[in-house]
């Protein structure tokens, strides 16, 4: 397994004024990062893949859809503009030289219809999806989709809403993704929700039931990691947590307080938790 770091925490942009802190979240023991590819051109992502590969960390991607002209569940010139967006966001990823990409990339974030989700609207996800999939297996990428809590969208919510819903879209690009946090809030029972579905789980985020310092929480470590080990998962385990330096994703994520003493003790008490535990496992 690889262990990672989603730089959600410090910003929607990584450029070279992160080079120090890359090199101290590689010194810590982390084998990569998570990076935002929300915008730039595809020359800044093979110029930040150049640093990283020179620092020695490996990446993933990582977006989300905030705009509701750009919904994939919308009608049709949402789509579009979501598709275009997803496609615009896999040259990214690709050009960043990450092969996984993932995020709540079905419906946009924080946007509401009053109601849950209808047929009509997994039958425009699914035909969304297929469109986005097809871009991604040329390109030689996974997106990982991700249930989120009841509170940022309404589509998925649980790991078997968004298995049965890949089941649907029937892509081999189009995975899941399991989070700690969501799982927390939505699932009876978060650890049979992975093991249930462990055969469609392509990325796992590691974030605590605050959002702060991974194993200072309540979310059942020594269960899930154990879950994982049990289930053959050899993917990356990634740090996600939120702070307020960055006021629209602090809005979005409804973060009104820190979480941890210093974005510090997230990534290297988070990686000593990760660590530790895997070889307890």
């Amino acid at each position: 397994m690889k262990i990672g770091m989603n730089m959600f925490l410090w910003t929607t942009h990584v450029g070279r004024e992160h080079e120090a802190l890359l090199r101290d979240i590689k010194a810590t023991g982390f084998d990569g990062v998570e990076v935002p590819v929300f915008e730039g051109s595809n020359d800044h992502y093979k110029e930040l893949a150049r640093m990283l590969d020179d620092i020695g960390l490996e990446r993933t991607a990582v977006a989300a859809m905030g705009d509701p002209s750009m919904n994939l569940i919308g009608d049709a010139t949402a789509r579009a503009g979501g598709v275009d967006f997803m496609h615009t966001a896999l040259d990214r990823t690709h050009a960043l030289g990450a092969t996984l990409i993932c995020g709540p990339l079905h419906s946009t974030l924080g946007h509401f219809s009053g109601e849950g989700p209808n047929a009509e609207e997994f039958a425009r996800s699914a035909e969304s999806q297929r469109l986005i999939g097809d871009h991604a297996a040329g390109l030689g990428i996974t997106v990982a989709l991700e249930a989120l809590n009841r509170f940022e969208c309404y589509l998925l919510n649980t790991m078997d809403g968004l298995a049965a819903h890949l089941e649907q879209i029937d892509h081999p690009n189009i995975r899941a993704m399991y989070d700690t946090f969501h799982a927390n809030i939505e699932e009876t029972d978060p650890i049979g929700a992975l093991t249930r579905n462990a055969g469609c789980v392509a990325h796992i985020h590691i974030s605590e039931n605050d959002r702060g310092v991974p194993g200072r929480g309540n979310i059942p470590w020594r269960e899930t990691y154990a879950a994982i080990a049990a289930i053959g998962y050899d993917g990356w385990l990634t740090i996600e947590s939120f702070g307020r330096g960055l006021p629209d994703l602090a809005a979005a994520t409804k973060v009104w307080r820190d979480f941890a003493e210093s974005p510090e003790a997230v990534y290297r008490d988070g990686y000593r938790h990760i660590s530790t535990s895997l070889k307890q496992a």
